[in-house]
Formats: structure tokens, C-alpha cells, sequence
């Protein structure tokens, strides 16, 4: 059949395209006679060799694997390097081999987290010339984004929460730890900060800082365009949000918060004992120390063998001495 330039292919009609409505195709434009320069041709320039191992979830000897700069649209996104510059068809038999098993280990890792049902393995050539291998996780039940349409997906769907992100990073990073290299990806850490006021405030709301280089791509898209694209704006930050104080539900005063006269636990306290009462308590803790409990019956055996009345018992708040 006759090409018509106004026909479009068929998958424009899959339920895995991302986009609808009325669809042309573009001219295509003429070859031209030399093919461009990919970044970090030069490894002196390269990006991926000059970029330091703590902008990693993951290093080894041989290997690194990094994240994007801050959560997509998609549960994972990660990327695996050489840590030598070298391109995919310029791998030694050593570093072959263990690119298998680096796909294997991290396709497997990547596939463990919740909510994920596949991971597609990609790569593109026309971008960098540092070897980089796309792992790009499928949400379970998604139906619409199996195929190859998930990474163009990745920049249109809202991106997952800061807090998920971050512990399947360190999820995944723990799980290539466990045959070898080092995990430098970490859970997000709990907040445990005490409110500064009595009075509950509201507060912007939080945003992790996001993994500080500049080397990291913010997309599929961004990081393959031949042609470079420029950062997208770095995420705001705000302050975390305050946890108010909560009331008391006893009436008594909060745990760690003393009360009206000092008690942390918020019982009242004892009243003043006047000086008679409190010299019966100086007797009753002398017959104590010759051996009768001061608050118990029966008669106290002195030194000399002969024996004595038990000491008289006062009742709380009565000031009067009462007998055993």
C-alpha cells in the first residue's frame, strides 16, 4: 500500500498511548552527512565519571546505580552505570558478564517493592556515551501503562510521595548490599522535633530535599533529548509541620510538665508537716532503726533482751497517734 504522509501508526489508538486527539506525522527532516557529538565523548567532560559516589544509592567496585533527582510519576526509576567510561559494545568479557548479572540483581530488587507488577530494562545511545541502563517500574494494576509507552508516562503522571520514594531507595540499595558493594541510599528519618509553642500553628507544607546533584536527570525524556534540555526548578522546601501539644485527659498536669508544686506526675503534693507530727516521725523512725517495722504490730527487742511497747502509728492528715 501507498504511504500517506497524513496516516499515523496504529498505536496511536492503544490504550497504552498517552495522548489523544487529532495526530500528524512530521516531516521527516534530511539526513545530515556527520552525526553529532554525545555528551561525554571525552571522558575528561563526562558527567557520570566526574559525578561523586554519594550522588548513589549504590556503589561497588565496578558498578553504580543512581535515582532520579526527585520522585516521578512511576514507583522506581533508577539507573545503572559503569564505572568505567565505556559504552555498552566496548564492555571487556568481564564487565559483559557482569552486566547480566547487574540487570538481573537490580531487575529483581526493583520488582520486590510494594506495588510494583514489571520492570522494563532500557537503553538509548544517542544521549550520553557513559554507559547507562533505564529500569523503569510499572505500577501494579496499570494496565495502561504496560508497553513501551512507561516512560513517557513517567512525566505525565503525578509524582509518588516524597516519603515511599525515599524508603524504596533505601529498599533497593539494601537489597544490592546484600551481594556486595554499599548501600549509601537511607529510609527517611522520623521526626521527632517538640512544638517550640503552646499554640498549635500551621506550617508549609514538607518537602525532602532532594538528592543534591547536578549531574542527576529529572526525567527519561530530559536525560535521552540528543540535544540536552534544561533542569526543571528545583523543588520548594519548607519547614516540617509541628505536632501540637495534646491536652491532658485527667485533669492532671501533661507527662514530663510539673505541676502546681513540682510533681512530674501530676499528683498533688504532700502538705506541710507541723513540727510535733514531725517529731513523732523522727521517734518512729528511730524505733525503725532498733529493729521494729515503724508501721508494724507487735513488740521491739532492744539490746539488753527486754522488750517495749510498739511505737504508736500515725494516720495521714489526722495528726493523731493511734495504737497498732
Amino acid at each position: 500500500m501507498p504511504h500517506s504522509p497524513d496516516s499515523v501508526p496504529a498505536y496511536t489508538k492503544w490504550p497504552s498511548f498517552p495522548f489523544e486527539g487529532d495526530l500528524r506525522v512530521k516531516k521527516l527532516a534530511t539526513p545530515v552527512d556527520a552525526e553529532p557529538r554525545r555528551k561525554g565523548e571525552d571522558a575528561a567532560e563526562c558527567i557520570a565519571c566526574n559525578t561523586p559516589d554519594d550522588a548513589y544509592i549504590w556503589v561497588s567496585e565496578r558498578w553504580r546505580v543512581r535515582a532520579m533527582e526527585r520522585p516521578t510519576g512511576l514507583p522506581m526509576v533508577l539507573i545503572l552505570e559503569a564505572r568505567s567510561h565505556l559504552d555498552l559494545g566496548d564492555l571487556p568479557n568481564l564487565l559483559a558478564a557482569e552486566l547480566g548479572v547487574m540487570t538481573v540483581r537490580l531487575e529483581r530488587a526493583v520488582r520486590s517493592l510494594d506495588g510494583v507488577a514489571r520492570v522494563h530494562v532500557n537503553r538509548w545511545g544517542d544521549s550520553s556515551a557513559h554507559l547507562h541502563m533505564w529500569f523503569l517500574a510499572r505500577p501494579y494494576g496499570q494496565l495502561q501503562l504496560r508497553g513501551t509507552f512507561l516512560s513517557l508516562w513517567d512525566d505525565i503522571l503525578p509524582p509518588i510521595a516524597e516519603s515511599v520514594w525515599r524508603e524504596n531507595l533505601a529498599m533497593v540499595a539494601a537489597w544490592l548490599a546484600e551481594f556486595g558493594g554499599t548501600a549509601l541510599a537511607e529510609p527517611p528519618h522520623i521526626e521527632w522535633q517538640a512544638p517550640s509553642s503552646l499554640t498549635p500553628r500551621s506550617a508549609p507544607t514538607a518537602v525532602a530535599a532532594a538528592i543534591e546533584s547536578v549531574a542527576e536527570p529529572l526525567s527519561v525524556a530530559i536525560a535521552e533529548a540528543p540535544e540536552g534540555s534544561d533542569s526543571a526548578p528545583a523543588a520548594d522546601t519548607g519547614s516540617a509541620p509541628l505536632v501540637p501539644p495534646q491536652p491532658a485527659r485527667d485533669g492532671r498536669a501533661p507527662v514530663g510538665v510539673a505541676g502546681p508544686v513540682g510533681a512530674a506526675t501530676g499528683s498533688p503534693a504532700a502538705k506541710p508537716v507541723p513540727a510535733e507530727k514531725e517529731s513523732l516521725g523522727a521517734r518512729l523512725g528511730a524505733a525503725g532503726a532498733d529493729g521494729a517495722a515503724p508501721n508494724g504490730g507487735g513488740a521491739a527487742s532492744v539490746p539488753d533482751g527486754t522488750k517495749r511497747a510498739p511505737a504508736p502509728v500515725v494516720v495521714a492528715g489526722s495528726g493523731k497517734p493511734t495504737k497498732p
